[in-house]
């Protein structure tokens, strides 16, 4: 650990000590689950006391919700690139691809959904209220840029429902991330039962599911 810490007093300064803290998050959220990592390993990481580190984010937790609204920008530049406007098909073809596309994106990223099923239970309980007030801020903005996407696709869906759907999608993945990382002894008996591979278990629900709300809330509108 570094031990001449020189405090960075200029804004420029200031941005590029916050953003190797959350590049460093980032990269052990690669390597471990939220739960196995702690404030001093992350300190420890950056080379740099916990003391210090706290002189740029409140708490491991608000560190960590920092980390959510970067992938999850990026995330919705990889759906914005993935989903195909305009496209029908017969039945509920247009619906189940949207939901089969979204789903894959996030089977996709580890790390979103790994902070995704963290967030309401961990991540939200030891923040400031000024923490608390700027990361739902943009995640009212990152909502709202899923679910007019989701329109775009689907022009059928009201304002109002595909704001649902958009909220349901991280409803959905909190539930079942837990479930697509069991432990190994839980994974021995999944295939002593002859259960499909966890990771595969995850995505497969969660395309159904979204598949299944997106259908219901057009149907519903029809």
């Amino acid at each position: 650990m570094s031990t001449g810490f020189q405090r960075a007093r200029r804004p420029e300064q200031v941005e590029a000590r916050r953003a190797t803290i959350l590049a460093t998050a980032t990269a052990m959220l690669r390597e471990r689950p939220v739960a196995a990592i702690s404030l001093r390993e992350l300190s420890d990481r950056v080379g740099l006391a916990k003391s210090n580190v706290l002189r740029y984010f409140d708490s491991r937790e608000a560190i960590f919700l920092e980390v959510l609204d970067e992938v999850w920008r990026e995330w919705l530049s990889v759906v914005t690139a993935a989903l195909e406007p305009g496209r029908g098909g017969p039945g509920f073809a247009r619906e189940e691809r949207v939901a089969a596309t979204i789903a894959r994106t996030l089977q996709d990223d580890r790390v979103l959904c790994e902070l995704i099923s963290s967030m309401g239970a961990v991540l939200e309980r030891n923040i400031s209220v000024e923490s608390a007030r700027r990361f739902k801020q943009r995640a009212v903005v990152n909502t709202d840029r899923l679910a007019a996407l989701v329109r775009e696709c689907v022009p059928e869906l009201s304002t109002g429902g595909a704001a649902h759907f958009s909220g349901a999608v991280f409803v959905l993945v909190a539930g079942l991330w837990p479930f697509a990382t069991p432990t190994d002894a839980v994974e021995v008996v999944r295939a002593e039962m002859g259960a499909a591979p966890a990771a595969d278990f995850f995505g497969e629900n969660l395309a159904e599911g979204l598949a299944n709300l997106l259908a219901g809330l057009v149907a519903r509108r029809r």
